[in-house]
């Protein structure tokens, strides 16, 4: 009998990664908070697309409402949980699958941020994983429909980075990674603490940057301004991990060290940054928006206290300071309360 997977969190890349895990035909159950998200996927399927025909997909998927989760007392126990929630919900949501559990079950947090900690003191570390999506670029724009906005990893980048805590490789963590290959390229990483900064670094630059300006990823790559302040953003966020000491990887074909030294102002490693960049741009839909941009559009809490916020925090723990972080950090709070309009001219003085 295959294992009993549940998915908290079905949204763009819980209901990306879910959704083609189902496709391949494993048991997953997609638990989601948004009504007619739930409903819709019921009635019609997961509606999956992309930027090819043929990544074009309608899935049946077991989609429950979050108050049926208690159903479980009745049912096989879970052995994979994928928490795939916004940080700020991480807690609850793992007590939610907690009492569920299969005696060797385990959760995995397939999240932005670093949430394993969250994690680890509700269900203990030894049934705590890790995992990073790296490029998936999802949107949840509409009940059932989930899309991707950017070109399929496949063997030229490998999107899902499974990792233990203790940075071992693992039977589970091979299992969580062959499921994932559903939807594209895995692998096991022993790094999980490195890559999850790496990518920690990527979302610092981008996220709250977007989400204040109002600016879709290629627009805000595009400008002066905007582009600087990511580099800015991201100079800050390799040095705070440098000193934490976290081996740090390359990110979207960036070298830690050259993405610090081009945010410092050097002019080699700018240009070199600049090309990087630009030739990212080529590749993905006009339509891409970090995560946070697509939350502030429809009005929802972002996760920038985990983010922009997180590296000021973990800067200023460690005597590194991350200034532009914390500024940024604030910028995008007072976006989201309404007493700033998302607009580029909010990152003056950031």
């Amino acid at each position: 009998m295959g294992k009993r997977i549940v998915v908290v969190g079905a949204g763009a890349i819980g209901g990306y990664s879910g959704g083609h895990m189902a496709r391949a035909g494993h048991d997953v159950t997609l638990i989601d908070a948004w009504p007619e998200h739930v409903e819709y996927m019921r009635a019609c399927g997961l509606q999956l697309s992309g930027l090819t025909a043929a990544e074009k997909h309608s899935i049946p998927v077991k989609a429950w409402h979050v108050n049926e989760v208690q159903r479980l007392v009745k049912e096989r126990p879970i052995d994979i949980a994928f928490i795939c929630v916004k940080s700020y919900d991480t807690e609850w949501a793992t007590h939610l699958v907690r009492p569920y559990l299969a005696p060797d079950g385990y959760v995995v947090s397939l999240q932005n941020c670093i949430n394993e900690e969250r994690i680890a003191a509700i269900v203990g570390w030894g049934k705590t994983l890790g995992c990073i999506a790296s490029l998936v670029a999802a949107e949840l724009h509409a009940p059932g429909h989930v899309k991707r906005t950017v070109p399929l990893g496949g063997e030229t980048h490998m999107v899902y980075r499974v990792g233990e805590v203790h940075g071992r490789v693992t039977r589970r963590a091979q299992e969580v990674a062959d499921l994932l290959r559903a939807a594209d390229s895995s692998k096991v990483t022993t790094n999980l603490w490195g890559e999850r900064w790496s990518k920690l670094v990527v979302n610092s630059m981008r996220n709250g940057l977007s989400a204040a300006t109002g600016l879709n990823g290629n627009a805000r790559d595009a400008r002066e301004d905007t582009f600087l302040l990511s580099l800015r953003l991201g100079a800050e966020a390799v040095r705070v991990g440098q000193a934490a000491g976290y081996q740090l990887e390359r990110m979207l074909g960036m070298e830690p060290e050259v993405l610090a030294r081009a945010g410092e102002g050097h002019k080699d490693a700018l240009v070199e940054i600049t090309d990087i960049v630009r030739e990212g741009s080529k590749k993905r839909s006009e339509e891409q928006r970090p995560s946070m941009a697509q939350d502030m559009a429809k009005g929802r809490r972002t996760e920038t206290e985990f983010i922009n916020g997180f590296v000021a925090m973990r800067g200023a723990e460690i005597g590194v300071p991350a200034p532009t972080h914390a500024r940024m950090n604030e910028v995008v709070k007072r976006v989201e309360r309404g007493e700033l309009a998302a607009s580029p001219d909010v990152i003056k003085g950031v």
